[in-house]
């Protein structure tokens, strides 16, 4: 076994990446595996273990042509792509104030962002409940002063869904912007501006493509969380809501569709990681383009 650690220290070849292909065949492929299994067999169950597994495409023919389903993964990817979008226009101007604010600018805006990160999701969901509800702290001020007679409906509709959503994953888009803009070469913006450029020329010209880096990693982790996620839609949505997660959930657990929902969870991820290669290739080909105008 000697030699072993020795090719794992000497940091030639892939030896050092061993450990970690190690702990990714552990927790991602064979579990990947499991579920394809699920999802293209049909099998018995006593007493919590399957008993009998036999090969069968039924159950993926049964999602692929139910209309129902594809509803669903089009709300939800509706829904993921929105709260990006609105996450970007909010949280680029944050970084932008970060970038060109003074030193308690910056604290209060890195205090700010990464407060609400201390808290649970699921915490800061039942908040936007005692909000957002009938006799909430919104519906209630906009009776105090005169702009609604009775409450409205905000609980249970995709508003809701979407401004938690947004709201909780806004520090997500935030933190990697002013990551990636805080390392921005400050002479730049200066020579635009000696040369004659506006503020919002600079801005458009040169500190937005410098932070394409931080825009693309931004927007796959704010996508990816808010097409996968579970809690906001099940409490904000309410029962009748219904985003692919929690159809997944519903089929595991009452319904128990176990081939179903693995296929249904196969394409989750399927399609997320299509839209994932697509910012890449996008970041990469603004990222390539900052590279050549600053050669």
């Amino acid at each position: 076994m000697d030699w072993l650690f020795d090719k794992l220290l000497s940091g030639q070849g892939i030896w050092p990446a061993v450990p970690a292909i190690i702990v990714l065949t552990v927790v991602a492929v064979i579990p990947f595996v499991m579920l394809l299994s699920l999802g293209v067999s049909e099998f018995s169950v006593s007493r919590g273990q399957i008993i009998d597994q036999t090969f069968s495409m039924r159950h993926v023919t049964s999602v692929l042509t139910d209309q129902l389903y594809w509803t669903t993964f089009q709300r939800s990817m509706s829904l993921a792509l929105t709260t990006t979008a609105i996450c970007l226009l909010l949280g680029y101007p944050v970084a932008y104030v970060f970038l060109i604010g003074g030193k308690w600018t910056r604290r209060m805006i890195l205090i700010l962002t990464i407060a609400p990160l201390l808290t649970s999701g699921i915490v800061r969901t039942y908040a936007w409940l005692v909000i957002l509800g009938g006799r909430g702290v919104l519906n209630t001020a906009m009776m105090n002063i005169g702009l609604i007679d009775q409450p409205l409906r905000i609980v249970n509709t995709h508003w809701a869904v979407l401004i938690g959503m947004v709201q909780i994953h806004l520090p997500v888009m935030i933190l990697p912007l002013i990551a990636v803009m805080s390392r921005h070469d400050r002479k730049l913006e200066e020579a635009s501006a000696n040369l004659g450029a506006t503020r919002m020329g600079t801005l458009r010209n040169v500190v937005l493509p410098l932070s394409a880096p931080g825009i693309g990693t931004g927007a796959a982790l704010v996508f990816t969380l808010s097409y996968t996620t579970f809690v906001v839609p099940q409490l904000l949505g309410g029962g009748n809501y219904l985003n692919a997660a929690t159809m997944i959930y519903e089929q595991v657990v009452y319904s128990l569709e176990w081939s179903k929902a693995s296929v249904m969870s196969m394409l989750l991820m399927s399609s997320c990681l299509v839209v994932l290669v697509g910012i890449a290739l996008v970041t990469n080909h603004f990222t390539g383009w900052t590279r050549g105008r600053q050669g």
